[in-house]
C-alpha cells in the first residue's frame, strides 16, 4: 500500500488547505449576506455541474491516464484559488464569483475523484478495500479537525488572503506526491466499433445496473439516503451560525468534533476491517447517523452539538467504506470508471436538488413559520426553542428522521441484496 499511502498523504495536506478556505469563505459569506440561501447556493452550484460532467467522466477515466487526471484536478483548483485571491485583494470579490469557481472546481474535481477511487483497486489487494477506503475517510475527517480550528483562529489575523496562500501551498504538496509515484493503469478499452461510440459510453453504467438488480437496488437506496442527508446538511452551517449569533468559534468546534469522530471511526474501521457482510456496515452506519443527527438538531447548545456531531461522524467511515468496497468487489477495474460515474451521477442529481431546496425552504418557509402564533408552531417551540435558526433546526430534524424512513422503506430490498452480494 506504499503508493496509495503516498498519494493519500498528499490529498490529506491539500484537503486541509481547501477546508480552511471553505470555512473562511463561509464566514465571509455570512458576514456579507446573513442568508442561508446564499450559503446553500454555493453547494448547489458545486453539485449541478458535477452531475453534467459525470455523464462523460466515466468514459474519460477509463480511457485516459488516471494520474494525469488527478494532477489536472489539483492544478485547476490552484488556479481557482489564485483567482479568488486576486479578486479579494483588489476588493472585487462577489458572491457569484464563489458560485462560478465552485462550479469549475467541482467539474474537474469530479473527474479527479473518480480517477482516484478507480485506482484504489489497482493499488491495494482486495482484502484491504474496506481498510483503504476508511483511510480515505480520514482525509475528509482529519482535515475537518484541523482546518476549522486553524481557519477560525487565523481568519482574524491573516484574513482571507493568508488562508488563500496556505491553500495554494498545500495544493503544491498534493501535486508533488502525485509526480513522485507511478500509478498502475488498467487495460485500455479496445479501439473497436461499438465500445467507442459516445452513446455506448454514456449509457454503459445504466445498462450495467439494469442487468444487475442487486447493484441497482443499492444505488437507489444510497441515493434516497443522501437526498434526505444533504437536504439537512445544506443548512448545517447557517443553522449553527444563526443559533450562536454568528460565532465562528462555535461553528469551528462542531466541525472539529465532526472531524475527530470521523477519524476515530476511520481508524477503527482500518484496524477492524469492517463487517464481513459489507452491506451490514452500510446499514449500521445509516442507523447511527440518523440517531446522532436527530439529537444534534434537537440540541440548542454546544454541550449537545459537540458530542452529537462526534457520534454522527463516527458512523460515516463505516458507511462510506462499506459501500465503496461493495462497488469495488463487484465491478471489474476496467469498467469502474463508467459504472462508478453512473452511480455518482444519480446521487449527485438528487443531492443537487436537495441542496437547491434547502435554502429557500429554510429562509422562506420554516423560519417565518416558526415566528407565527400557530398551534403547531407553539408546540414545536417547546421542543426547539425560539429565535433565529429554529426553522432550520426543524428542517434538520425532519431530514434526520427521513434517514430512518429510508431504512424502513429499503429494509426488504436490503435483506434481498444481503444474500446476493457480500
Amino acid at each position: 500500500m506504499r503508493i496509495f499511502t503516498v498519494i493519500w498523504f498528499g490529498q490529506l495536506v491539500s484537503t486541509i488547505g481547501s477546508y480552511m478556505t471553505e470555512f473562511a469563505l463561509i464566514l465571509w459569506v455570512w458576514e456579507v449576506t446573513g442568508s442561508a440561501t446564499a450559503l446553500t447556493l454555493v453547494g448547489f452550484f458545486s453539485q449541478l455541474p458535477r452531475a453534467v460532467i459525470t455523464l462523460f467522466a466515466g468514459a474519460i477515466v477509463d480511457r485516459c491516464n488516471r494520474k494525469h487526471l488527478m494532477i489536472l484536478g489539483d492544478a485547476i483548483a490552484v488556479l481557482s484559488t489564485v483567482a479568488l485571491l486576486l479578486l479579494y485583494a483588489t476588493e472585487n470579490l462577489q458572491i457569484w464569483h464563489l458560485y462560478l469557481t465552485s462550479a469549475v472546481n467541482s467539474s474537474f474535481g469530479q473527474i479527479q475523484q473518480l480517477a482516484y477511487s478507480t485506482s484504489v483497486s489497482l493499488m491495494v489487494p482486495s482484502s484491504h478495500y474496506t481498510r483503504a477506503n476508511s483511510m480515505e475517510s480520514t482525509v475528509h475527517y482529519g482535515s475537518a479537525i484541523f482546518a476549522p480550528a486553524l481557519a477560525g483562529s487565523l481568519y482574524l489575523f491573516i484574513g482571507l488572503v493568508g488562508i488563500f496562500l496556505i491553500d495554494i501551498v498545500t495544493f503544491g504538496v498534493a501535486i508533488a506526491t502525485l509526480l513522485a509515484v507511478t500509478i498502475p493503469q488498467p487495460s485500455r478499452i479496445t479501439e473497436s466499433s461499438q465500445l467507442n461510440t459516445i452513446w455506448h459510453d454514456l449509457t454503459f453504467g445504466f445498462k450495467y445496473f439494469f442487468k444487475n438488480s442487486s447493484l441497482r437496488l443499492l444505488v437507489l437506496i444510497t441515493a434516497l439516503f443522501w437526498f434526505v442527508h444533504d437536504l439537512g446538511g445544506a443548512i448545517y452551517d447557517p443553522m449553527i451560525l444563526a443559533r450562536s449569533n454568528g460565532s465562528a468559534q462555535v461553528l469551528a468546534s462542531t466541525n472539529v468534533a465532526a472531524g475527530i469522530g470521523g477519524v476515530v471511526g476511520a481508524i477503527g474501521v482500518s484496524i477492524w476491517g469492517g463487517f464481513r457482510r459489507r452491506l451490514r456496515g452500510l446499514l449500521v452506519g445509516m442507523v447511527g447517523a440518523g440517531i446522532s443527527k436527530t439529537v444534534f438538531g434537537l440540541g440548542r447548545t454546544v454541550s449537545i452539538w459537540i458530542p452529537a456531531q462526534f457520534c454522527s461522524s463516527l458512523n460515516f467511515p463505516l458507511l462510506g467504506s462499506s459501500e465503496t468496497a461493495i462497488w469495488m468487489a463487484n465491478v471489474a477495474p476496467k469498467l469502474q470508471g463508467r459504472v462508478f460515474a453512473t452511480s455518482s451521477l444519480i446521487v449527485q442529481i438528487v443531492s443537487a436538488f436537495a441542496t437547491f431546496l434547502a435554502g429557500p425552504l429554510a429562509d422562506r418557509v420554516l423560519e417565518p413559520a416558526m415566528m407565527s402564533n400557530h398551534a403547531v408552531t407553539i408546540a414545536l417551540t417547546q421542543i426547539f426553542g425560539t429565535g433565529p435558526g429554529v426553522g432550520m433546526a426543524v428542517l434538520y430534524v425532519l431530514c434526520s428522521l427521513g434517514i430512518f424512513l429510508t431504512i424502513l422503506l429499503s429494509l426488504v430490498s436490503l435483506i434481498k441484496i444481503l444474500f446476493l452480494i457480500s
